[in-house]
């Protein structure tokens, strides 16, 4: 899995940057929590601090648009999310103890 980071855009106010990337597979749609981790790997960042919110793949392509938002802490992340994000990205008390001990 390839990660390009198409663009980024900076959102002061939020704390965050709003993030377009593309991906290319050899395999299935990667997981949400996969696309997560890699993104954060390749922007530096800790995993909790990003929330991937599209990943969009055409029928028989190996290619996926994402949208995701880099924060700048996970607190603010916290904060500023909808509940159900959170929990689709595994950020939260239960989710960041499964991040660390993976």
């Amino acid at each position: 899995m390839e990660i390009d980071v198409i663009s980024e855009e900076e959102n002061p106010m939020l704390h965050r940057t709003d993030v377009r990337f593309e991906i290319s597979h050899d395999d299935a749609t990667p997981s949400r929590l996969s696309v997560r981790d890699s993104l954060a790997a390749k922007l530096d960042k800790d995993s909790a601090e990003v929330i991937v919110h599209e990943l969009d793949t055409k029928f028989g392509m190996r290619k996926t648009i994402g949208y995701a938002k880099v924060y700048d802490s996970p607190e603010i992340a916290k904060d500023v999310e909808q509940e159900y994000m959170l929990d689709r990205n595994k950020i939260g008390e239960d989710g960041e103890q499964t991040a660390e001990e993976a």
